[in-house]
């Protein structure tokens, strides 16, 4: 920081004599006292807060920050420009990463810093006046008073960017560590420590979006700034560049609909609203849709899985399912393909509708004594299997989706 101070570089051309130097020195104990103050008295973040140790200590920090300035005037003459100010500047830099921890915005110490400049050379400018120096050199010491104290005004600025900075890179390390505990399903003590490190409040729920990434933007800035976006490396999946995770808080009830209308048009998938420990069973089940290829609204809405329950839980056994059909459907193996696709189809729709051979006939396209004829061949085939409740719900699972592609 100090090899580019301009104070430093500019000093040799306004050395202060011995007799001048030791005047204002004598007066920065009453320098400081009145710039604190002033900044007691204009700064509104600053009025209940300079007092006592910390009002001591601000006041020693100005004579110090004052006291470098007029020593690197004394002795400016041979001086390595490389080192006079860097403790002044590095004291600076430590003051604006308090700031930022503190929880306050630079503007208030830069007003300060305005206000200490003021101040500052409204003493000093008496003191250097009454030593006789020339109208030029008063000028030129006042230049570089404010140079010196806008490179201080700098570094601080600096401190609190950092700070920031840093503070911002922990915190979403620690977002993007809780988000993998959620979705690992982690015991309930281990979470509530994952948040408090986040300092992220825990809600009442959580629902687990699945989208394309390129999609994610739009939505995080409609959701809770409270939403959690997993990374790329999920629990239990291979990396998936292209889709995006949001735990998103309190959207149950009601409000999931909301949260339907902010994700439309974006190819999301909805995972239930669990209790916020227990999102890992959202993000499960959106991902087993997504697996499926369960089939999106066409008016691109999102899918959503409380909607898609039974094809859900048939998918769970892919092989199982296929076990299921081929055996459910045994009777009509030695059919031709295209008879015994018919008559699936007709008995999926007689079970679907109970019987109603009108309803059936509707469904179907086909006329009502189509579907008497198709239904005496299936009892002929079947026989008292269509009137055993075990077999009618083997047969209504099996026929309940159609088969999946070969």
């Amino acid at each position: 920081m100090a090899e580019s101070s301009r104070a430093t570089r500019e000093a040799a051309r306004l050395a202060l004599d011995e007799q001048v130097a030791r005047a204002l020195q004598a007066r920065l104990p009453m320098i400081a006292e009145r710039t604190v103050t002033a900044i007691t008295a204009e700064v509104p973040s600053y009025s209940g807060t300079l007092t006592g140790q910390m009002r001591d200590k601000i006041s020693n920090a100005v004579q110090i920050a004052l006291g470098t300035f007029l020593n690197l005037l004394e002795h400016a003459q041979g001086t390595d420009p490389s080192t006079p100010l860097t403790p002044a500047l590095e004291a600076a830099y430590a003051l604006g990463s308090g700031e930022a921890r503190s929880g306050r915005s630079m503007d208030a110490l830069l007003a300060a810093y305005r206000i200490g400049a003021r101040v500052a050379w409204r003493e000093m400018s008496t003191t250097t006046v009454r030593s006789g120096l020339s109208a030029a050199t008063v000028a030129e010491f006042a230049e570089l008073l404010f140079a010196y104290i806008d490179e201080l005004s700098a570094a601080s600025v600096a401190g609190h960017a950092d700070e920031l900075a840093s503070a911002g890179r922990a915190r979403r390390r620690n977002l993007e560590r809780l988000t993998q505990h959620l979705l690992a399903a982690e015991p309930e003590e281990v979470l509530l420590a994952s948040a408090q490190r986040a300092d992220w409040p825990p809600p009442q729920t959580l629902t687990a979006v699945l989208l394309p990434r390129a999609n994610l933007r739009a939505p995080l800035v409609l959701l809770s700034a409270q939403t959690l976006e997993a990374s790329e490396d999920l629990p239990g999946t291979e990396p998936d560049e292209e889709t995006a995770v949001l735990l998103v808080p309190d959207m149950h009830g009601t409000r999931r609909r909301q949260l339907a209308r902010v994700l439309h048009g974006r190819r999301a998938v909805l995972g239930p609203a669990r209790p916020w420990t227990r999102v890992a069973v959202s993000f499960r089940r959106a991902s087993r849709a997504l697996a499926l290829g369960i089939t999106e609204p066409a008016d691109g809405a999102p899918l959503d899985t409380e909607e898609h329950l039974a094809e859900l839980i048939l998918g769970t056994d892919p092989e199982g399912l296929t076990d299921l059909r081929a055996r459910a459907l045994e009777p009509l193996s030695a059919l031709p393909a295209a008879s015994a696709a018919r008559l699936a189809d007709t008995l999926r729709s007689w079970l679907l509708h109970h019987g109603r051979r009108d309803d059936v006939a509707a469904d179907l396209f086909v006329h009502p004594q189509t579907v008497r004829y198709r239904m005496g061949r299936l009892r002929e085939l079947y026989g008292d299997r269509l009137t055993d409740p075990a077999s009618v719900l083997e047969l209504t699972l099996a026929l309940a989706f159609p088969p999946p592609p070969e």
